[in-house]
This record gives structure tokens, C-alpha cells and sequence, in this order.
């Protein structure tokens, strides 16, 4: 049969060639070998303790191990496009090869599957979610498995498990019942901070006694220490959706992602976690893990560590209004004030009318500046803070009325509102510096407001910002126009001033050194059925009891209506009713909380999505302990620190870099709390992260720009033609909204799964994102083919190796490849490893015979990219047992060098001779034998040798005059 012919060849063919290695054949081979695997739990890895142990033979904790895991996946309904898979397929064959190196290797793949998507398709068919989710794990779970993956089964999971989120709920009692001790650097029982206010040791804020608080007042004071606390804060409150939105869900014009409906700013009470407390370690502790820089710098920046001052401004009633700056050196350039919109002080320093000779366009045309900070507080409100922070060409605000006093020079510079300023950053308001800062430089162009040089420029331009076309921002320069009374920066650094501004601030108690964050606590709370529910009380005077473990878990409840109440998109001033306080019966119960059965009210709003997925790899060690969240033996052995990873964790995460800043610093934020609390004995849940590429497909759109069916789309001529009427063709990704998504069944139904996972590795390297093309997979097909052909006949079935012993050309050509496959294998290089063990199977092919020592070996090789022939050509060589567990082959270095090195000999610089050395000559021998050259010796002639240049073993550069 022809090399080109395709799966689709007729009965004919196919009849003569009964033992062909073809789509049936693959298909049938895969079946099988996937049925053995499950059947015998060849890929259980074996715990040092506990139920998962058994069976595991000799020490297990003396044994390498490796803990390779894929970030949690969300169960589509829609199912898997060949995209999908690709860093499954990946981890797969990583896993597959430390196996065969020796090492006990914990792979399995869990599900992340509370979340929206589902609670919509619930809401629009009044299915319950559990059943839609269920049904697309089960259907991702069987197109994963035809692909042949290695996973313990034992291990997986789903986060709406109640046996699952029961931990889940337990860990954020955990955090719950914490408190940071910045003393001691880490998280305590908060029942430690109790005890110090009721002996005294640490007063209780405001100066009461402890035991004169009441239960509510405890529950406000423990608020302001607790690691998870539930507090008023300013939301994104989509009346569309009835939810609060994180502010990663809202668009960048202030409208929900999901629905596009108008969000507002609010304030509602939420649950919070102080992942603010972990800032530092957050950002210290990068320096331990093996990640991409580029996801370490987005993770810094992220929690935006700056060191600056804190300085009080003077204003009307006694108020002082505190700012955060990083250059306090530039106090003297403060011209004006400018307060987040929601600050608290702007109604305490509002005047009743305003004062004589405001301009027309700071008043934004109010009666009052009342008036006129209520709408624009209104039209702030409909903005989302992404929006905010976008820098616009027309920079809005308006005058409070007020003054403040800025505290080095004694100047009254009025206040503003804009929207530009963030509640979340710093104390949310600003001293404006507009000759400094290009934003400030913008704000005070648009209002007429003052500017003045304190930082010397060094670009030319004068010291009167007036005539800039943009603020000058630097630190590499000096101080200028920065003196009064006692006090004068001038001619010191930047570096210097920060200091010698910030002690004159100290010392009259107006100010202190400081350091702020971007990172703002995080908001854990949604108005969503279909989250795991808090567990949580409040009795009925209102105070908050935590539930104990043993009422755990508190499962979700059944609804009658699984929509949130939703209200006019407009309407900003409504609040959210969520879906669980319907069930009144599960809302009110009696319960014995230890001092008897008292009535409470259950907490209703639900956990975000991210709970679930913020400790997964710790249930993966462990999903059969009932008794603890993890087993410390068992943690201690997969993710225990070791010289090779100090802060211990994951061996190999692999995913998306979208994930770059929540999952990963959220789950970061959950591990470390229970590290502080004794619960494990890795700082940090992930040591080397690995971001794999996305496969990416053509789009085709029709004349409005409609994606059309890409299977259906025609090239002609280099035009493509869609039922007859042009189309344009443009990149982009796959999925089933963009009518390009090819299903992994498709591509098996005709190649074979073995198929689809070679051409998926051979696509380019893993880390950078590679076009699909249906085309290519045939190449993969036509290796697995000939590679079939060399150890069984396609016509008997027999074997075709031969017993004898390999020449010596065969045995570089195969210890060249071992060398070459095993560092591609370590170092995730999968494209350059399938090349290299296309290489040698096509060497074998013009050798017109395999031997069987070689067959083994290339089957040995091949066996984690494409494990189901591998299996069943290992076991047609002989072998009773699974490849899955044999020794990976190991190169000869014998037989990895090169027998002889070309050698190019020149004469001032142009090649006169080329010579076969061996690759471990000498300079001096090379110098040598290139001079006794016939062809050097007639090229020189007459002429002197000046100087030898003898670069062994590849070049010699002879110098003559």
C-alpha cells in the first residue's frame, strides 16, 4: 500500500493487509490497553500511609517520587476541542517518562466544577446544576480517557463533592479562626488574641474591658484581626445579574462580562480574606519557586510593593487628610488635593456654599458643592475600577470647597474629588504633584490649577511646567524650589530628600515612613446558589458563630428558583437577595452549638468559584482521609521541601498564564495559612510552574462578520468561499462560538488517539502557541505506521525483527537518539524528542531491517507520546509485563560521540582542506596533521607560516607572511 494512502482506503486494500496498523486497528489496540490499564490500576501511585498505601510494596517514602499535576479544568458542556487537551497530553507524557525512570509518580486530574456557567443553565431550564455538571464530567472524563492519559482514578475529584468541599469549608474555618501576628510573622489562633484581651496583655481597642463587650461587639473588634471577616466594603453591584462581581469579571467600560449589564459601585457586607497580611512573604517567597519570570513580575506587580510616607494634610474641622506617597521629596510641588470619590472625610469637609472666586469649571456647574459632589459621586458610581484607571483624554472631578494645608510650605491648595483616585490603593486620596506625575499633569491642565517645579530637569526643558507638554518624572536629578522655614531639600537627591522630608515629618508627628500595596484584600463573597455555603451562623442577636467540624459539611440545599433576584439594570441602589435565602427552611434552624439548642440564621451568600481550587493538590495526595485534610506523612513525602525545592510543593504545574495573579496567588495566600498553622510542611502549594502554548485555529467570517463553519469553508485561488459567497479568513483560537473547534473524537475516529497525541507534541514547543492544521496530523499517522511495520508484518501479523546484533552505524544512530530523547523528555522538549525518534525509526526503514535489541528500545522511547502501540508492540516482542514501569533505555556514551569530526583547514581565511579527526584530538595534534596535508602543503607553497590557529577539533587557521 502507497505511503499517501489515508484511513479511508477501500475494503480491498484493507483485506490483503489485515494486520495494517489503521484507524480500526488503532481504535481496537487503544480500547484494549485502556481497559488493562484501568482494569490492573497500573498508574495508582502508592501514599506511605494510609488507605491509598496498599499494595505498594518496600518503602515507599524511600522512593523518588514526582507530583505532576495540570490546572483544574472546568467542566464544559460543550465538551473538548483538540486545543484542550494539549498540557494534559503534555503531563501525560512527562509522567509516563518519570515512571519509566524510576520514580512513583502522582498524576490524576479533579474537576473545578461549582461556578456560573452551570447556575445559568440552571436558571434558564430549570435543571439543577448538579445534573449538567455531572453529565459534563462524565463526558470529559471519557474523551480524556480515550486519549489514553495516565491517570490514578482513585484520586480525582470534584469540587462539588460534599465529602470535598467539606475541607474546603473546614480550611476556610481555619483562616476563618486566624489571626496574622505581625510580631511573630505568621497566622494564630484567634483564640491566642482572645486570651491577650481578656488578661489584659493586649488592650482592646476603644479601652473597654473584654468581658464588657457584647457578643456583636467582640464579633466587630475580632473583625479588624480576623484573616477571613465579613465588613461593609465597596462592591461591583450588577443589579443585571443580582451579584457582587470581582473586579476581574467586570469590562473595562464598566459593564458585567457575563451579560454586559451595568455595574455600580456599592456599599454591601461581604466576606473578605486579608491576603494583604501576606503580602511580603507573597512577594519574597517568588524567589524560592522554579516559575517563568514573566508570571513572577505580573505576581509582584500585582501586590505593588512601594515604600514611601504617609503625610497628613490639615483641613477644615480639625480633619486631617493622610496620603500615601512614594516621593515624598516632592511635597513643595503639591499644588492640590484630589479624594477618591467614596472617601469617608469628603462630606465632613464639604463647606454649605463656595467659596468667593471659584472658577466656573471647578464647581461643574452645582449650586453647592453638596450638590456638586453628590452627582458627580453618582456619575462616578457607574464606573467600574478598571474603567477609572484607564487613562482618558478629558480628565473629570469636581472642587470639594475645601482647603487643606500642605504641611511644608504652609500653602492652602484646594481639594478635589475625581474619579482617577481609588478608595482600594493607598488611603485613597493623593497629593498632587501635576509638574511630576503625568495624570496630575493632565488633571491640572483641564482645571487651571497651579504647577511647580521641584525636581530639576534634565532633558533640556526650563523649570516653569506651563509651557511642558508633560510632567517630568525622575529619579535621577535633584531638589529645587523646595525650601521654607526650616526645612530645605534643595540640591540633595531624590534619595536623600525622601529621607530628610520624611524625619522632618516624623518629628512634628505629621507624617511616617511607610510601605503600601496595590494588593487589596480579597472579596470572597457571591450572591450565587451554586457555591459551596459558608459555614456560618448568626444567632439572633446577630453575633457570628462558627460552625464545628462535625456539623460539616454544610451541603448546598435545594431551591425551587435558581436565579439570583435580579432588578433593574439601572437601578444602583438596590441590594442583592441571594438565591439560598429562599429555602427558609435550611435559612432557620436550631442547632446545639455546645450551651444548648438555640435558633440561628444561616449565613447565604456562597463561596467564590476560586475556593475549591485553592488547595486541590493537597486532596490529591490524600482523597481517602476522612480524618484530616491531608496526612502530614503523606504531604510531607509528595510536597515535603527538599534541597532541590526549598519551599517544597508540586513537582510540575502545568497550565494556562492566564492564571498568573488569582488562581495562583489566592492558592498561595490558602497554603501559607495552613503552613502557619501547622496543617503542612511546604511553604508554597506549586514549585515549578510551566505555561503551555494555545493551539489556535483559522477563523472564517462572512460578509457581516458572522464566524461560518470552518470544516465547510473552500479555497480557491487563495480566496476561501463559504456556500459560495467569499469569506475572510483571519487567526484566532478554537471553540464552538467560532465554528473552528475540531473534537479529539474526530481526529481518533480517523487517526487513532496515538495519533493525535504524537501530532499535538510535534506541533512546535510546548510553551508557545502553534496553529492547528487537520492536514498535518497524517504525518504522525504515517510514523506510528511505519514504525508498526518495522517489528510486525502487515500482512501476518508476525514479527519482523531480526535476532541479530545491531552494527555499529545502528548503534550511534540509536544511542544518538536515547541521548537526545532523554534531555528532550527532562527538559519538556516533546517536538524535538518525536523528531528525533522520527530520525532513527526512518534509519531503520532504509536500513531494510530492524534487530530486535533496537526494536525494543524505539518502542521503549516512543512509549509516553504514544503508549497504546508502544504497549502492544512491547508486547509482541515478548513481554508479559506494562512498558509503563520499565526502564527508560540509557545511552552508551560510547556510541554518542562521533567517531570522526570534520575539520576545516584555511589559509588566510578561505578553506584549502577539510579532515576527519577523531573528536578528542589535541590543538597540537590537529595543528599538525593539517600542515602535512597534501592539499595545505600545495596551497602554502613557498610562502612562511606565520601562526597556527588550532581550534580542535573542528578548525585550524594557518596565518602566512
Amino acid at each position: 500500500m502507497s505511503e499517501t494512502t489515508t484511513p479511508a482506503s477501500g475494503a480491498a486494500e484493507a483485506a490483503s493487509e489485515p494486520f495494517r496498523y489503521g484507524a480500526a486497528l488503532a481504535a481496537e489496540i487503544e480500547s484494549r490497553w485502556q481497559d488493562l490499564w484501568e482494569k490492573e490500576g497500573t498508574f495508582n501511585a502508592p501514599n506511605p500511609v494510609g488507605p491509598l498505601a496498599e499494595g505498594a510494596g518496600g518503602d515507599v517514602a524511600a522512593k523518588p517520587h514526582s507530583f505532576i499535576m495540570d490546572m483544574f479544568p472546568y467542566p464544559s458542556g460543550a465538551g473538548l476541542h483538540v486545543g484542550h487537551p494539549l498540557g494534559y497530553i503534555a503531563t501525560d507524557v512527562y509522567a509516563r517518562y518519570q515512571r519509566m525512570t524510576g520514580h512513583n509518580v502522582l498524576h490524576t486530574l479533579g474537576y473545578d466544577a461549582f461556578g456560573l456557567p452551570a447556575e445559568q443553565h440552571a436558571v434558564a431550564t430549570g435543571q439543577h446544576p448538579r445534573i449538567t455538571t455531572e453529565a459534563a464530567i462524565a463526558n470529559m472524563r471519557r474523551q480524556l480517557r480515550r486519549l489514553g492519559l495516565g491517570h490514578d482514578s482513585r484520586r480525582s475529584i470534584a469540587t462539588i463533592d460534599p465529602d470535598y468541599y467539606r475541607w474546603t469549608q473546614w480550611i476556610f474555618l481555619q483562616i476563618f479562626n486566624s489571626w496574622y501576628d505581625e510580631a511573630a510573622g505568621k497566622a494564630r489562633p484567634i483564640a491566642e488574641l482572645v486570651a491577650q484581651f481578656e488578661s489584659g496583655e493586649r488592650e482592646v481597642p476603644g479601652g473597654r474591658a473584654w468581658t464588657e463587650l457584647s457578643a456583636v461587639e467582640r464579633d466587630e473588634v475580632l473583625g479588624e484581626y480576623r484573616l477571613a471577616y465579613a465588613k461593609e466594603v465597596p462592591v461591583n453591584w450588577c443589579p443585571g445579574l443580582g451579584t457582587v462581581l470581582a473586579n476581574e469579571e467586570v469590562t473595562a467600560d464598566g459593564r458585567s462580562e457575563r451579560g454586559n449589564f451595568p455595574v455600580f459601585k456599592s456599599k454591601l457586607r461581604q466576606w473578605m480574606m486579608r491576603i494583604t497580611a501576606y503580602s511580603d512573604r507573597l512577594i519574597a517567597d517568588l524567589d524560592m519557586l522554579d516559575w517563568p519570570e514573566a508570571i513572577k513580575l505580573q505576581q509582584r506587580n500585582w501586590i505593588g510593593r512601594s515604600e514611601g510616607a504617609r503625610v497628613d494634610f490639615a483641613a477644615p474641622g480639625g480633619e486631617a487628610i493622610t496620603v500615601f506617597t512614594t516621593r515624598p521629596d516632592t511635597l513643595f510641588g503639591a499644588t492640590y488635593m484630589v479624594l477618591a470619590p467614596e472617601h469617608g472625610l469628603v462630606d465632613a469637609i464639604v463647606p454649605a456654599v463656595w467659596p468667593e472666586g471659584v472658577p466656573a469649571d471647578w464647581t461643574g456647574g452645582a449650586a453647592t458643592p453638596a450638590d456638586a459632589v453628590a452627582a458627580y459621586r453618582a456619575e462616578a458610581a457607574a464606573k467600574s475600577d478598571v474603567e477609572r484607571q484607564v487613562d482618558a483624554k478629558i480628565k473629570t472631578g469636581v472642587f470639594t470647597g475645601a482647603y487643606a494645608t500642605n504641611p511644608v510650605s504652609g500653602e492652602q491648595v484646594p481639594v478635589f474629588i475625581a474619579d482617577y483616585v481609588l478608595m482600594g490603593y493607598g488611603t485613597g486620596a493623593i497629593m498632587a504633584v501635576p509638574a511630576h506625575d503625568h495624570r496630575d499633569f493632565a488633571f491640572a491642565r483641564a482645571f487651571g490649577l497651579p504647577m511647580r517645579c521641584v525636581v530639576e530637569p534634565t532633558d533640556g526643558r526650563s523649570e516653569d511646567p506651563h509651557t511642558w507638554d508633560d510632567a517630568f518624572d525622575t529619579y535621577d536629578s535633584v531638589i529645587v524650589n523646595s525650601a521654607h522655614d526650616d526645612l530645605s531639600l534643595n540640591g540633595l537627591s531624590v534619595v536623600d530628600a525622601k529621607v530628610a522630608v520624611t524625619g522632618w515629618l516624623v518629628g512634628r508627628g505629621i507624617g511616617e515612613g511607610t510601605v503600601n500595596y496595590r494588593l487589596r484584600d480579597w472579596l470572597f463573597s457571591r450572591q450565587r446558589y451554586w457555591g459551596e455555603p459558608f459555614p456560618i451562623v448568626y444567632d439572633e442577636d446577630g453575633a457570628m458563630h462558627a460552625l464545628p467540624e462535625s456539623m460539616l459539611p454544610v451541603e448546598v440545599p435545594e431551591v425551587e428558583d435558581y436565579s439570583p433576584h435580579t432588578y433593574d439594570p439601572d437601578d444602583a441602589a438596590s441590594t442583592p437577595k441571594t438565591p439560598l435565602s429562599r429555602n427558609e427552611a435550611w435559612v432557620e434552624v436550631e442547632l446545639d452549638l455546645g450551651d444548648g439548642p438555640k435558633k440561628y440564621r444561616r449565613e447565604t451568600n456562597t463561596m467564590p468559584n476560586w475556593a475549591g481550587s485553592c488547595w486541590y493538590e493537597l486532596r490529591y495526595v490524600d482523597p481517602a482521609d476522612s480524618e484530616k485534610v491531608v496526612d502530614p506523612a503523606n504531604e510531607a513525602y509528595w510536597m515535603g521541601p527538599t534541597a532541590d525545592k526549598p519551599a517544597g510543593g508540586v513537582d510540575l504545574y502545568v497550565g494556562g498564564a492566564e492564571h498568573a495573579v488569582l488562581h495562583l496567588l489566592y492558592a498561595r495566600f490558602w497554603h501559607k495559612v495552613l503552613f502557619d498553622l501547622g496543617h503542612v510542611s511546604s511553604v508554597e502549594p506549586f514549585h515549578k510552574l510551566f505555561n503551555q502554548g494555545m493551539i489556535t485555529a483559522d477563523v472564517y467570517r462572512d460578509a457581516r462578520g458572522f464566524p461560518v463553519p470552518a470544516a465547510e469553508v473552500e479555497e480557491r485561488d487563495g480566496a476561501y468561499f463559504w456556500q459560495g459567497e467569499p469569506v475572510k479568513r483571519e487567526a484566532g483560537k478554537m471553540g464552538k462560538s467560532l465554528k473552528n473547534a475540531v473534537a479529539p473524537d474526530e481526529i481518533a475516529d480517523e487517526y487513532g488517539a496515538d495519533t493525535l497525541r504524537l501530532y499535538e507534541m510535534s506541533m512546535g514547543p510546548l510553551d508557545v502557541s502553534r496553529p492547528w492544521d487537520t492536514r498535518a496530523v497524517v504525518g504522525s499517522y504515517r510514523f506510528l505506521q511505519r514504525l508498526w511495520r518495522n517489528v510486525v508484518s502487515e500482512t501476518t501479523g508476525e514479527l519482523v525483527v531480526t535476532e541479530e546484533e545491531p552494527d555499529e552505524a545502528t548503534l550511534r544512530a540509536l544511542h544518538k537518539a536515547i541521548d537526545g530523547i532523554r534531555a528532550d523528555m527532562a527538559g519538556l522538549r516533546f517536538n524535538t524528542a518525536v523528531a528525533k525518534a522520527i530520525e532513527l525509526n526512518n534509519f531503520l526503514v532504509k536500513r531494510g531491517s530492524t534487530p530486535r535489541s533496537v526494536a525494543e528500545q524505539i518502542v521503549l522511547m516512543v512509549a509516553p507520546l504514544a503508549p497504546h502501540i508502544a504497549e502492544e508492540l512491547w508486547q509482541r516482542l515478548g513481554h508479559r509485563e506494562s512498558l509503563a514501569f520499565a526502564d527508560y533505555p540509557v545511552a552508551d556514551p560510547a556510541y554518542v560521540v562521533d567517531e570522526t569530526v570534520t575539520c576545516v583547514v584555511q589559509i588566510k581565511g578561505k578553506v584549502k582542506a577539510r579532515l576527519e579527526v577523531a573528536p578528542t584530538i589535541t590543538d597540537a595534534e590537529l595543528e599538525t596533521l593539517a600542515l602535512a596535508d597534501p592539499a595545505v602543503v600545495a596551497a602554502l607553497g613557498d610562502a612562511p607560516v606565520r601562526k597556527v590557529i588550532a581550534r580542535a577539533p573542528k578548525l585550524v587557521n594557518i596565518v602566512t607572511g
